[in-house]
């Protein structure tokens, strides 16, 4: 056995919670084991985003991704179901406050849905808040009937351990 690597300490793995805030809110939370600003920067930085967003159970893969992160700018997120159905997602980003909060509109369905996204950093830890308020309750009914905010507790997995790796480089 490694006794140094025994030593070492192992980051706490932390669940995410999904609650259902409104007939109209869906609220995600979940701490990362590392900074404001890395976790951050792994939401606005393209090749890192591509890194962790996809769930991998789901099957899908990221084909493209273009944004320009900043008020007013668009993001376009292609998705590729199996290499052969595509799905695109759009919308505006409305709010860019750096190592703080992100807002931004998901536009490709029936009404718009907002996304804000909270980093409260606390002891080198990053606690994110991602609340989507949708058009009306019948739109969050299908979300989640459709498996479509599923998801996010695997996604947010894969964001801490891309954290872990960035908060390990030099």
């Amino acid at each position: 056995m490694d006794a140094r690597r025994e030593s070492e300490p192992t980051p706490m793995k932390n669940r995410a919670t999904v609650e259902r805030k409104s007939e109209r809110e869906l609220v995600v939370t979940r701490t990362v084991n590392g900074p404001a600003r890395l976790v951050f920067e792994a939401w606005t930085k393209p090749e890192l985003f591509k890194r962790w967003w996809v769930p991998k159970s789901f099957g899908l893969s990221l084909v493209s991704y273009e944004a320009d992160i900043r008020v007013g700018g668009k993001y376009r997120l292609v998705f590729s179901h199996d290499g052969s159905t595509t799905m695109a997602f759009f919308g505006t980003y409305l709010e860019v406050t750096p190592h703080s909060r992100l807002v931004w509109t998901n536009e490709e369905g029936d009404g718009q849905v907002v996304t804000t996204v909270t980093f409260e950093e606390k002891d080198g830890k990053t606690l994110l808040v991602v609340h989507d308020l949708y058009p009306s309750k019948e739109a969050l009914d299908e979300a989640v009937a459709s498996g479509s905010t599923s998801g996010m507790p695997e996604t947010l997995d894969q964001l801490d351990e891309l954290v872990l790796t960035l908060g390990a480089q030099p």
